[in-house]
């Protein structure tokens, strides 16, 4: 008698709602209420060709089926797993939800190392190449979309973390990377590259990694943090930024913002050189740096006076399709606390969420709605009905941005002035606002 086959499913369709897994057929599921990120035991199975469908979690057995495979032949000793990968919804052909049946056969990776077959199940991403470890050299050279590493699996080491550097692009260019967890050794897993790479990191169905082993899901693995600076102390020189000794950010001037740095989670110090000189001009701290997160990092403070100091702040800026979001960052180091509001002719109207910010407070983290305009923005200290200083701001639908208040009021260095930052592109970017 043959020792028949097993059978698991994952679902990794980020558009997917929670299924039943049926064989055509047979009125009893083989697997009830599957959600995404989520994967079934290892079923037992009888040799033989089965259709395998799928219905919505809950949907009677006689319904229509949301998805079959059409006819899955499994033999004494298989091991499959299905990855249910795509978008149901309708659209592109080449983004369409399928089941991929990956017939099992790991390799033995070797004393060190473990077996990790990589999946790219996202519909939204091109081939891409995979750079394990990080070091500037894709060890994959091509993965098509719904195309995976290969049965054996790859080797890889155990015992510490792995960066994982996901390219592509014509020059090829760093799209994103993941820190995996350290893998046990003589693990059998599959990475499997799902959700959309079109919505923000920290988003419920955004890229990630999710990691299976052989007894289920073991979770979703984030994109890495990702963190922009911006140069605003008023009497700092040219910088460049380093951890750890290696170089993050150079030539960053007041007013700069710098390119998207992507680190693993952590926190680090950061060491502030004169870009001219070498010199260290001040090494500052930065808070835990979240899988999944973007951050403005804004150094301010006078460097003359040995007060630079690092005001980070976490894009949770909400999306809004028909206005703009907006936070404030007070980063004028002897500004007094202020009230920013719309100036209309001599009227000026302090937005509630935007009073009394002394040096080095945020707004709320989530944006303040604004309309979709040109405004006229003042600044004036706390409780005084004047603005000191007013700048023309123009808005629009589904902007996310910080405005953040740098240089010097009283003219030390750098004049005072805005600077938007604006976070609903990628990469950021940002403007100067000179004061009218």
């Amino acid at each position: 008698m043959g020792e028949g086959a097993l059978l698991r499913v994952v679902h990794a369709s980020p558009d997917a709602p929670g299924v039943d897994v049926y064989a055509e057929g047979v009125a009893t599921p083989l697997v009830s209420g599957l959600t995404y990120g989520e994967a079934s035991t290892y079923l037992a199975i009888d040799p033989g060709t089965y259709n395998i469908q799928l219905r919505p979690a809950g949907a009677p057995s006689g319904s229509a089926s949301v998805y079959q495979t059409g006819n899955l032949t499994l033999s004494d000793g298989d091991t499959i797993t299905a990855v249910a990968v795509g978008l149901l919804a309708p659209g592109s052909a080449g983004q369409a939800f399928r089941v991929l049946a990956l017939g099992e056969g790991f390799a033995n990776p070797g004393s060190g190392n473990a077996a990790v077959r990589i999946v790219h199940g996202s519909p939204d991403a091109p081939t891409v190449p995979i750079d394990v470890g990080a070091d500037g050299t894709p060890e994959i050279a091509a993965l098509d979309r719904f195309a995976d590493t290969g049965a054996a699996g790859i080797a890889l080491p155990v015992g510490q973390a792995i960066r994982i550097t996901i390219w592509a692009g014509s020059p090829l260019a760093r799209v994103t990377s993941f820190t995996t967890p350290a893998l046990p050794e003589g693990a059998e897993l599959f990475v499997i590259a799902t959700g959309l790479l079109a919505d923000l990191p920290r988003e419920e169905n955004a890229f990630s990694l999710l990691a299976i082993g052989p007894s289920g899901a073991i979770g979703f693995i984030p994109q890495d943090p990702t963190v922009f600076a911006l140069h605003a102390s008023p009497d700092a020189p040219t910088v460049d930024i380093y951890a750890g000794g290696a170089l993050l950010i150079d030539d960053l001037s007041f007013g700069d913002l710098s390119g998207a740095v992507q680190v693993p989670p952590g926190s680090y110090n950061l060491e502030f050189r004169v870009a001219t000189s070498g010199q260290t001009a001040a090494t500052l701290s930065t808070p835990a740096l979240e899988a999944g997160e973007r951050y403005l990092a804004v150094a301010t403070g006078f460097a003359g006076q040995g007060s630079l100091t690092l005001l980070p702040a976490r894009d949770d800026l909400l999306e809004t399709a028909g206005g703009a979001r907006v936070a404030v960052v007070h980063a004028s180091p002897d500004a007094p606390a202020v009230d920013v509001g719309v100036v209309s002719g001599s009227a000026f109207t302090p937005i509630a969420d935007f009073t009394g910010l002394a040096y080095g407070d945020v707004s709320p983290s989530q944006g303040t709605s604004v309309p979709a305009a040109s405004l006229t923005l003042g600044v004036a200290a706390t409780g005084q009905p004047s603005p000191v200083a007013t700048f023309g701001v123009t808005t629009s639908a589904g902007l996310r941005a910080f405005a953040v208040a740098a240089g010097s009021l009283a003219g030390s260095g750098e004049s005072f002035h805005l600077v938007l930052v604006v976070a609903s592109v990628f990469p950021w970017t940002s403007a100067e606002v000179l004061p009218n």
